[in-house]
Order: structure tokens, then sequence, then C-alpha cells
């Protein structure tokens, strides 16, 4: 399988990306810093902006999957990426997404009719990268791709345990953390069972 990948030079991306490669997966990856990659036969290094089309288009440009770990940056850099992504996908007949999320765009328990970041269950003061996320889930869920958003909560850097647990649209009972190797090996697993197309998957580490 080919995957086009966004964000790879970021904590989750960076993880992706080594188990991708790890995995036999062929890679393509649009980096705005090429030298931040090291360099491997199955993949393919293209410098660019996620929120430029045409970077987006080439990224794309004959795989079968894409992943993305884009942040938010604190701007609409993810939502702007997002929306070349969900058109050229469209354009050319890719059916297949994963995106890294984040658990406040996942059903609150105290609230069922609110997200997280939107109740009393999210302890965090600033909205902004949860809202940039929302915007996400609905134009994913407004498109006709099989997507995926894995959520993590709290998301320190830490190798994969292969023990994480997780449950559909809501955040596990008892997370705390989930680790960026965790989240990586989930997002790889999913797309080769594809196992929870249309579904936010909230996902948690052991403590």
């Amino acid at each position: 399988m080919h995957i086009s990948l966004l964000g790879a030079t970021g904590r989750v991306g960076s993880d992706i990306l080594s188990l991708l490669l790890e995995n036999g997966y062929q890679v393509t990856v649009l980096v705005r810093n090429s030298e931040k990659v090291v360099p491997h036969p199955n993949l393919i290094i293209l410098k660019g902006d996620a929120r430029v089309s045409l970077d987006v288009e080439k990224t794309l440009e004959g795989t079968d999957a894409v992943v993305s770990a884009l942040g938010t940056d604190q701007s609409t850099v993810l939502t702007e990426a997002v929306e070349h992504i969900i058109s050229i996908m469209k354009k050319q007949n890719i059916k297949r997404v994963v995106t890294i999320g984040t658990g406040g765009i996942l059903t609150s328990r105290v609230d069922p009719k609110l997200l997280r970041y939107q109740s009393s269950e999210s302890k965090r003061k600033s909205t902004t990268a949860a809202k940039e996320h929302h915007k996400v889930y609905d134009m994913l869920r407004a498109s006709s791709l099989d997507w995926t958003i894995v959520c993590p909560t709290f998301l320190p850097t830490g190798a994969e345990t292969n023990a994480y647990i997780i449950e559909r649209d809501m955040l596990p009972i008892g997370a705390v953390k989930t680790t960026t190797g965790d989240t990586a090996l989930f997002v790889v697993n999913e797309l080769l069972k594809n196992e929870h197309i249309g579904f936010r998957v909230g996902i948690m580490s052991p403590t």
C-alpha cells in the first residue's frame, strides 16, 4: 500500500512514518523542511505546504490512502489543509483517510449532547485547537470519504505499548494519557484493518 502522510515531522507524524516504513509501506510525505526527514528507499519526500492545493495534489497522486497528522498551530492551517485533502481525494478517487484529532471532539459522558471540549468534562482553558478539530470532524462527516479520526488525550512523547485501549466516539474511562507511539500504532493498525470507518476513536495508553 502507498500512503500519503502530511505532518510527518511532528511528534505523532514522525512515529507514524517510522512504523509505516518498518512495515514495508511506500510513503510520500509533504514537508516544509526536507532536512527533518531521513531518506529511505520506500520514501518520497516532497517539499511544500499543506495549505497549498497544488502541493497536496502532488503528494496524494498515485497513493492508496491518506494520513494527516497535522496540528492546529493555533491557526487555520489544519482546516485549510483538510479542505484541500478532501477535494483532491475525491478528484483522484482516493477513499481512505485517517486523521489525528483530539480527545476534545469526542462525545461528552457528562452531557452526550455536547462534545468534551464544550462540556465540563474538559479541563482545558483554551478551545482554539478543539474548535479547529471540530471543523475537520464536520468536514469529514459531510464528505463521502472512508474516514477515521484518532482522538488521543494528553499526548506525551513515548513508545508504543501495544496495550492501548480504544472506544468509538468517546474517551475510554480512566484515560490519563496517550503516548505518541500508541497513537501512531493505532493509525497503522487501522490502515491495515479498516475497523473504524466513520468513527472518532478515543484512545488511551495504560498508566
